[in-house]
């Protein structure tokens, strides 16, 4: 593992996040010799599963869906 001392770290903080994120490899930053942080790549971003089946488990059925709302009489008074 790469270490870099803390003062050349801050003063290069941005490019060396940026090295870290573009390489994959973690650095090791120190003071008088002594590790005080490891700055690593951040983990890749967990992938969604995708909108098909995404609404799985989100309703319920609770009576017959096949037969008309109203009788037949009903449909009648309506017109």
């Amino acid at each position: 593992m790469e270490e870099i001392a803390i003062s050349k770290f801050k003063a290069t903080c941005l490019a060396v996040l940026k090295r870290v994120r573009r390489t994959g490899q973690p650095i090791r930053v120190t003071r008088f010799g002594e590790p005080v942080a490891e700055i690593v790549p951040p983990s890749p971003p967990a992938r969604p599963e995708g909108w098909l089946g995404c609404m799985r488990g989100t309703a319920e059925i609770e009576e017959d869906i096949v037969s008309p709302v109203l009788e037949p009489e009903e449909w009648e008074a309506l017109r």
